[in-house]
């Protein structure tokens, strides 16, 4: 697959994400007060260059020049999230380069998109202690909030590196330890089975329904089916459960989108769905990837699939 149409596809979907008005999230109408639309501007076109270097690095994976091992994804990540942290003030896209480098990576190696998703895996299940610690210093730069302290493996516990050596905690290992904590680390082990699904979701919403549209709803009904794990770190599963019902009950008609955004809202960026964003931005991204365009009808965005 052509590298500059992989990287193009995951810079203009975390975009396209971000722009989108979704229930309590930032867009390109709502801002938080220490997260705007400018920090995912400047963020997601800060890592351009590393995304190049995945892709190469890919390309020798793919030639057997390098072994899967050697693949570096935690290196790559955390450099990626220097980037972004170095041209702005906030933390707007690590979940959405800890899912992307994989899987750009997985693409660039695979038959197709689907064969990508084993790909991905692989480099995941092939990983090594160092790509941990060198994710550990990753998330260490992005300083997400709800990360716990005084757990095994603590982020923030410089004894953790020793642990994480002593135990041989490579990023396959770490995923399954973690996952029921983020999502990113599910999709990983799970070979992007959440972010592939919305993709389809997406592809078959966009034919009825304008760009926007198409998005909010695919949007709610993964808030409706699954629970934010960073609403969860945040503020504890009972509010995480209390956004999955309010979001179904939008589906329901129960609930009008303007309640719910209200709603999600309330309380700051309290119940600000980022885990779930970054698996929209990440289908996003496979929507772009699989020839999305966009055209204008009777003064709406609509996107329509082109040749991929």
């Amino acid at each position: 697959m052509e590298r500059w149409r992989i990287i193009r596809a995951f810079t203009l979907g975390p975009l396209l994400e971000a722009a989108v008005p979704k229930p309590g999230n930032v867009s390109r109408f709502r801002d938080f007060d220490d997260l705007t639309f400018y920090h995912f501007l400047f963020a997601e076109t800060s890592v351009l260059g590393i995304y190049y270097e995945a892709v190469k690095t890919a390309e020798l994976l793919r030639k057997g020049v390098l072994e899967p091992r050697d693949a570096g994804l935690g290196e790559l990540i955390k450099r990626a999230v220097q980037n972004s942290r170095e041209s702005q003030d906030a933390n707007p896209n690590f979940g959405v380069i800890a899912l992307s480098i994989p899987l750009i990576m997985g693409l660039t190696m695979g038959r197709n998109m689907l064969d990508a998703r084993k790909k991905a895996r692989l480099l995941i299940e092939e990983s090594t202690v160092r790509d941990t610690m060198e994710f550990y210093r990753a998330i260490r730069i992005a300083n997400p909030k709800g990360i716990p302290s005084g757990v095994k493996y603590d982020v923030y516990s410089d004894e953790s590196f020793r642990e994480l050596f002593q135990d041989g905690i490579n990023l396959a290992r770490l995923a399954e330890i973690s996952c029921e904590r983020e999502l990113i680390f599910c999709e990983w082990i799970g070979e992007y089975e959440l972010s592939y699904k919305t993709f389809g979701r997406l592809y078959e919403l966009i034919k009825e329904l304008p760009l926007e549209d198409a998005v909010v709803e695919a949007f709610l009904e993964l808030l409706a089916e699954r629970e934010d794990t960073l609403i969860m770190r945040k503020a504890g599963r009972g509010e995480a459960e209390l956004v999955r019902k309010k979001a179904g009950e939008v589906l329901n008609g129960k609930l009008s989108p303007k309640e719910f955004d209200a709603f999600m809202r309330e309380k700051g960026d309290l119940r600000n769905p980022g885990s779930l964003a970054d698996i929209m931005a990440v289908s996003l991204s496979l929507l772009v990837l699989r020839g999305l365009k966009m055209e204008i009808r009777n003064g709406k965005v609509w996107g329509v699939i082109g040749r991929p």
